[in-house]
Order: C-alpha cells, then structure tokens, then sequence
C-alpha cells in the first residue's frame, strides 16, 4: 500500500472515529453516569485500601495489604471499561434502530474503514475512562495509604487495561455488527464480561503471589485475541447484509440439515465417507497441526523449567522410583487397577471434546493450553528425576512412549481441526453465510474426531492397558 493510499485510508476512518465520538459526548445521559461511577469507584477502592492496610497491620501482616493494593489498582482500571461497553455494542446495532446508520453506509467509504472507525470510537470512552479510575486510585492511595506504585508497574497496569479494552471493546463491536436488536447485543456481552471477569481472577492470582512478570504474557496474550477478534468482524462485516439483516431465527432444522450435508459430502458408503471425506478433513488439518507440535514442545519445556521451582523431595522421588512396589505392581499389571480400556478411552476423548469446546470460543488458543497440560506435566516430571541421577528417558520409554506413539498422532490432529474450528471465525466465507461457514468447519472438525482422532485413542488405550504395563515391568525390573 502506497503512502497516498494510506493516508486516504486513514483519513476515512478518523473521519468516521470523530463523527462517532462527537454523538457519543453529545449524549449526556452515557457520558454523565460514566464520568460520575468513574470518580465514585476510584474513592471506593481508596477507602477500602486504607481500612484494610489499617486491619492487616494491627495482625502484623502487612504483606496482605501490599498485594492487595495493586490488585485493587487493576480492578479499578477494569470496571470502568464494562461500564462503558454499551458504547461498543450499540455502534453498529443502535444506529440501525435508530435509523441513523443508512447515510453512513451509503458513504463512499470502504467496509474497512467504517468498520475500523467505529471501533476506534467505541474504544475512545473505555480507555479514557480506565486511565481516568486508574490515576484517580494511585493519587488517592499515595496520599491516604503512602504506597507508591513502580514506575514499570504502572506502565504494565496501563498496558493491561488497554488491551483488556481492546479486547472487549473489539469484541463488542463484532457482536453490534452481527445481531438484529441492542437487547440481543447485550444479552450476548456476556460471553465478552465474564470470561474477562474470569481473566481478572486469574490476574489477581498472580499478583498476590508476586509474579508480575507473567502478566506480561497475559498482555501478549490478549493482543493475540484483539488482532483475532478484530480480523473475524473485519472478515464478517458486509454493510449490505447490515440492512438486509431483519430478524434472526433459530432454524435447528435448517442448522442439521446444513451440518448433515457438509458431514455426510459425497461419501455414499462407510469406507468412501472416510476415503473422501475423513481423510480429506485430515490433510486440511496436517498444517495447523504442525502449530500444535510447537505448542505441546512450548508445554514440555515449561513444565521442565517449573522443576527448578517447584522442587520435588530428591528423597521421596529416590525412594519411591527405587522401591519394590512399582516393579510389584508391573508384575501384576496393577499399576492402574481401577482404569480399564473403556476408561481410558473415555478420559482422553474428554480432554479432546474439552479442548475443542474451549477452542470453539477462543479461536483454538484455550484448547491449546489444554492440550499442552499432560506435556507439561510430562516436562516436569522428567526434570525432576535428572535433578535426582535418575534416567528421564528411562520413564519416557517405559511409561509413556508406547501409547505416544497412537496418542499423539491423535493429539496433533484433534489440535489442528481445533485450530482450524477457531480460525473460521478468522476467515471470509467466500459465496457462504457466516453460519455456513461455520457449520463447515464444525463438520470438518466432527470427521477428523470421529474418523480418525477417537479411532488412534481406543487403540493407544488398548496399548496402554495391555502392553505399556509389561514393556515399563521389563525395563524397571533389568
């Protein structure tokens, strides 16, 4: 893109951003109660701090209130931005019942730019009021309490709040642009609030522990989803279809017969269903699955660094790794007594339906984190036993190589029709409706599951039970 076109790009959206931002601080009953819950919370928090710091200290812990006052920091930064996300999700929606959006769209400017101006100025409120809350609680808690805050704390917070907003607000505006009425578009932000609420729990955890650096990859983290979520809207926004859209109808008829026509596709037989179409579904997935093996190596690698932190006995591994027991146990193929094949089975295909349940509603990222558990967990505990002397490939290739190699297999395909379940909502659906689209890469996914990933997993769980116990009794018992 040129410099000329660039700059006629940009003007286009900055154009759109201040016309949407004039008619937001026009409206004095949005602008008003944001402004006043703003300043309220802040003294709120402050008050809080100040009773709290004065409790702690008469118990002599005053750790509890060192931890608990950034965490109040972050919280005050947040709540402004779900306050002002009406803003967002009226952008596109509002204006259409307000019949106000038809002149905008009949504008000479580019979907891109309508689109990317509406998100500007549905971020402009959000942002403004976080950092309002945010520097109304440092000032109050300096002169009140006398804590000063890191200079790179405070970026950081800033930092958080901006992409939390970023987030948010993008979700949002993805919402307006695909629902019919603003009652439905604020019954879905619940899907926007509480997993951000949830992210924030998660952040006060790391906080009261003292792990400020890990809220750096949760700021990389949520800039990830921002571009995502910014790139759907962008793939899904058609302004004719904005006009056209009326009503919308839950038709699960029309839903299983469309999800039933892409599933079945020209298979007419059992064995030509899975020629044609599994292993089709397959190859697509064979290239998100190389993404999946740099995500479970990521896993190892972190669960072998955590080692060193959490620090196992060398004790209690010596003891137990070179006790009777185990190679007892093995003899009588009793190391899982209570598991059976069906059991087994059961447990993996639940991570797998987990992941792709999380996977769904985050774009793949939360069913990758899922997946990357039994690696990290595997990660850990081979450090831990070369911190000991103790051979880590000897209980690689005794208890968990021989069903690795049917259930990773089964692992990077389920992760791959995962990833490529998530990055449909990424995609354009060229000459397809957005719930076409969908629903084709639902079935996509359905076919790698059934035809090939839940096959691997009852044969890694016959291998499991049947052949992992007698290979680890022969190499433990050498």
């Amino acid at each position: 893109m040129s410099i000329e076109r660039l700059k006629h790009h940009l003007s286009g959206t900055f154009l759109v951003a201040a016309r949407e931002v004039r008619e937001q601080f026009r409206d004095w009953r949005v602008i008003v109660p944001i402004i006043i819950l703003t300043l309220f919370f802040p003294v709120l928090m402050n008050y809080t701090a100040n009773r709290l710091v004065n409790f702690v200290q008469q118990y002599d812990a005053p750790i509890i209130g060192e931890r608990l006052i950034p965490f109040l920091l972050m919280v005050v930064g947040f709540f402004p931005m779900s306050i002002s996300l009406v803003i967002a999700l009226e952008s596109f929606v509002g204006e259409k019942e307000r019949l106000t959006i038809e002149p905008l769209l009949c504008t000479p400017l580019s979907d891109t730019q309508l689109y990317f101006g509406k998100l500007l100025a549905s971020l402009t409120p959000p942002l403004l009021a976080s950092y309002l809350g945010i520097s109304v609680y440092l000032i109050g808690v300096i002169y009140r309490v006398g804590w000063r805050a890191d200079p790179l704390f405070v970026l950081q917070i800033f930092i958080l709040a901006t992409m939390q907003a970023l987030v948010m607000v993008s979700g949002s505006v993805v919402i307006s642009s695909q629902t019919t009425s603003v009652r439905a578009a604020n019954l879905l932000a619940s899907f926007i609030i509480i997993p951000m609420a949830l992210l924030l729990q998660a952040e006060s955890a790391l906080m009261f522990w003292g792990r400020y650096n890990a809220l750096w990859w949760v700021a990389i983290g949520l800039l990830i989803i921002a571009g995502l979520l910014i790139r759907s809207g962008l793939a899904q926004f058609r302004r004719e279809e904005l006009l056209e859209r009326e009503m919308d109808t839950l038709n699960l008829r029309w839903i299983w017969r469309t999800f039933w026509r892409f599933f079945k596709g020209e298979g007419h037989s059992l064995w030509g269903w899975w020629r044609s179409e599994v292993l089709q579904s397959g190859r697509k997935a064979l290239f998100p699955s190389g993404l999946t093996v740099f995500v479970l190596l990521l896993g190892g690698y972190v669960g072998a660094s955590q080692a060193k932190v959490f620090v196992l006995p060398a004790e209690y591994i010596q003891e137990y790794w070179n006790s009777s027991e185990i190679v007892s146990r093995l003899g009588g193929l009793q190391l899982l007594p209570t598991y059976t094949v069906g059991l087994v089975w059961f447990q993996n295909l639940r991570a797998i339906f987990l992941a792709s349940l999380g996977g769904f509603f985050t774009f793949g990222v939360l069913g990758m984190l899922v997946l990357l558990l039994p690696f990290a967990l595997i990660g850990y505990f081979m450090a831990s036993l070369a911190q000991v002397g103790i051979s880590p490939w000897l209980f690689l290739g005794a208890f968990i190589l021989p069903h690795a190699t049917l259930e990773v297999p089964a692992i990077l395909l389920a992760g791959g029709a995962i990833l490529r379940m998530g990055a449909a909502f990424a995609t354009p659906a060229r000459g397809q409706t957005v719930g076409e689209a969908w629903l084709k890469a639902l079935s996509d996914w359905a076919k790698v599951i059934i035809g090939l990933v839940m096959p691997l997993l009852l044969a890694a769980a016959l291998v499991e039970m049947l052949v992992t116990p007698r290979l680890a009794f022969w190499l433990m018992s050498r």
